[in-house]
């Protein structure tokens, strides 16, 4: 029993606040005796898991398309339709840069959303929270066999599982870290940013592989067993074809099975690692089928002192995320030669090389806690194996296009976990009891970190500030501002915007053409196109990842057919076309200008090479109908545009033409087809009522035409309502 408070500091049993304290001491307890009686344990912390997941996510739902999201996603040409789910594996992430990401199942990952949201972002952000969800409850029940591997070598798989009934603290122990690792705000840029799936993805097909592995090791039945080894090597696989650093979870994978699981079968585990071997090869295989691209070396030659100042500097970085993250913001670097330009810029930006001395302490500490004997020794030495495996890729060994990223910290943050876990675990037994409330606590603030960080990703003006009121300070981040302020006419501000980024990056051909798209809104012709002839110039020497530098070209071709002069504005983009032949903006301004001054025959030869090259291209099997229907070639132009709304399941444009067409033969039961499918696509836009009561009209059912403008009306209403309110 607990002492009585002084009397002085005691309140009346029926003061408010005493009678409120009880009664939700009372609905505590009671609600955790209910969940104790008619809940599992594991069920428990399956809600848990799940539910702060998604609390601490809540703003990011409502979040715009933000920083790569409008390129990798609502505009990219693969996420139109599940027809070209196969089609995904023949290409790289990126389609007019120089990256040679392989991501196919990311793209199919957006071919799903778009199927079932649009362009609605809301269900795009869902699908990243329930990925981020779901592989934190993986982890939780990867975690408890593991930790059972590392404490109990000497006992056989089978008795670990009916160990682990006994033995509560490790399922303890493995979900405080899943839970630490679900709320942890450094994967903010993962969970919040709809481009940055692509860890989520991998993390969630390589923690199913490595369950699915353990099922059916346990499982007697031949068939099952094969089956689920079978589907555990597409897991994968499939991880993989999400993002490159599966290649760590199948090295982690195999090191745990030959190092760890001695007592495993001999036959097994050779088999299994040269499945995994098949599983590898075969992924570089899927690697060839993309076209090869010719990327440039990369721009840093590091002597090796650098490179592995670069090391020490990224592992303390990272060190410091994980245990303090604070100023967390994409385009982070431990690097930038421009600081050392002057004595003045040396001295501001002197804070970094703390990183270097941070960074020896954290692989010292690595070192030190593995070495240390006691139960949980192999415990630790695996969570620091762990996190140095994913460090290594990411550490500035090799050229990456950053020299940290906090994404980057998806999988490397577990084995950090283990790894104090395992410390956590060696503290006397006196102390420990307070460990768990420690853990938890640290879980509560990092979910309110996470909550906070999660709101930077509501809009991308509110994204790109607090990006830079954070220490963000790249280029990109500066381009971006000056678009959102052109976007609302603001072209002074962002003329304002660029010249500052041109002083720091002055050959940043994005930069430089924003600001020659602002001196020509503002009347500034001259210099305008001294710009974008400038820009263009450069497009085929530019460095890798250094933006969309064609768009130079695209923009001086417009300024000078908006002149008058049509011959310089083909010229300019046949020779840009000759550099890209495979971006369609380019092809499909050509075609217009052609279309314009020529008519549409001469247009049809080079927009039909871009269809052939290129069939998936929704874009372009559109503008193919559209010249065939201009050229008067009806069953040309209604077999392009099928072909162009079977390569868009949203698209509504392609069946409106053959509609119009349709009816004009007087073919009216197939317009009536057609526009069905049309008002399926978009059932809430009363344009689509509209034309079906047309075509209603042209087959005499007079009553359906009405209904039809009805529901137009209702629709409008709607819309003008909701207009209101905002």
């Amino acid at each position: 029993m607990f002492a009585p408070l002084p009397a002085a500091n005691v309140a009346p049993d029926n003061h408010p606040v005493t009678r409120r304290a009880a009664y939700l001491w009372f609905l505590a307890k009671s609600c955790s005796t209910v969940a104790a009686k008619f809940l599992p344990i594991d069920c428990l912390r399956i809600v848990i898991l799940v539910t702060v997941s998604i609390a601490v996510r809540i703003p990011a739902l409502q979040g715009e398309w933000i920083w790569d999201d409008n390129h990798l996603v609502r505009d990219n040409p693969f996420a139109k339709s599940p027809a070209l789910i196969l089609e995904t594996f023949r290409h790289y992430l990126f389609q007019d840069s120089l990256s040679v990401h392989y991501r196919p199942v990311q793209n199919i990952s957006y071919i799903f959303d778009y199927f079932f949201w649009s362009t609605n972002t809301w269900g795009f952000h869902v699908t990243n929270v329930v990925l981020h969800t779901v592989s934190g409850l993986l982890l939780y029940f990867l975690l408890r066999p593991l930790f059972a591997s590392l404490i109990f070598p000497r006992i056989s798989a089978d008795a670990r599982v009916r160990l682990l009934q006994r033995v509560r603290w490790i399922s303890h122990a493995s979900f405080l870290v899943a839970l630490i690792w679900v709320l942890h705000p450094i994967h903010s840029a993962v969970v919040d940013y709809i481009s940055g799936r692509a860890d989520s993805l991998a993390f969630l097909f390589a923690c199913a592989g490595w369950l699915i592995f353990l099922r059916a090791r346990e499982s007697l039945h031949p068939v099952v067993r094969g089956s689920l080894y079978t589907l555990a090597a597409g897991s994968g696989l499939a991880a993989l074809c999400s993002r490159e650093v599966a290649l760590v979870w199948i090295a982690i994978f195999v090191a745990h099975l030959l190092l760890v699981e001695k007592r495993t079968a001999i036959r097994l585990r050779v088999l299994t690692t040269l499945c995994c071997s098949v599983v590898v090869l075969t992924y570089f295989g899927l690697r060839r089928l993309p076209e090869p691209r010719a990327t440039a070396p990369p721009s840093e030659n590091w002597s090796a002192p650098v490179r592995a100042t670069m090391m020490a500097r990224a592992l303390g970085d990272y060190g410091r995320l994980i245990v303090l993250p604070r100023y967390l913001h994409v385009e982070r670097t431990v690097f930038d030669p421009l600081q050392y330009g002057s004595n003045a810029a040396w001295r501001s930006e002197v804070g970094v090389e703390y990183l270097s001395i941070l960074g020896v302490i954290v692989l010292a500490g690595l070192i030190v806690g593995s070495a240390k004997r006691g139960r949980t020794q192999a415990l630790r030495m695996f969570g620091a194996s762990w996190f140095l495996a994913g460090y290594l890729p990411i550490s500035n060994l090799v050229s990456l296009n950053a020299t940290v990223a906090e994404h980057w910290l998806y999988l490397p943050s577990v084995g950090f976990l283990i790894f104090i876990a395992g410390c956590s675990l060696e503290i006397p037994q006196l102390h420990r009891r307070f460990t768990v409330p420690l853990a938890l606590v640290m879980a509560a603030a990092l979910g309110t970190c996470s909550y906070l960080r999660s709101e930077d990703w509501t809009t991308a003006e509110t994204f790109y500030q607090r990006t830079l009121s954070a220490g963000g300070t790249s280029a990109r981040i500066g381009v971006n501002l000056a678009q959102i302020s052109s976007g609302r006419r603001d072209y002074a501000e962002a003329e304002r915007i660029l010249r500052n980024v041109l002083k720091v990056a002055p050959n940043y051909p994005l930069a430089q053409n924003n600001l020659a798209d602002a001196l020509s809104r503002q009347g500034k012709e001259k210099e305008a196109e001294d710009l974008f002839s400038g820009v263009a110039a450069s497009a085929t020497t530019a460095v890798p990842n250094s933006g969309i530098t064609w768009i130079g070209a695209l923009n001086l071709a417009a300024m000078r057919h908006k002149a008058g002069d049509d011959t310089s504005a083909i010229a300019t983009l046949e020779r840009a076309r000759h550099d890209y032949p495979d971006v369609w903006e380019i092809t499909a301004f050509e075609s217009e200008i052609l279309r314009g001054t020529e008519g549409p025959d001469a247009a049809m030869g080079l927009m039909q090479t871009f269809a052939t090259a290129n069939w998936w291209h929704h874009g372009a099997a559109l503008a193919v109908g559209r010249l065939y229907a201009q050229k008067g070639d009806v069953d040309l132009a209604v077999e392009a545009l099928r072909r162009a709304s079977l390569l868009d399941v949203h698209d509504t444009e392609s069946l409106r033409l053959i509609v119009l067409m349709r009816l004009r033969q007087n073919r009216f039961d197939e317009a009536l087809q057609v526009q069905r499918r049309s008002v399926a696509r978009q059932p809430d836009e009363p344009r689509q009522y509209m034309l079906l009561s047309d075509v209603l009209e042209k087959l005499g059912r007079s009553s359906e035409s009405r209904a039809a403008l009805a529901r137009a009306a209702q629709l409008r209403l709607i819309l003008r309502n909701q207009l209101t309110a905002n």
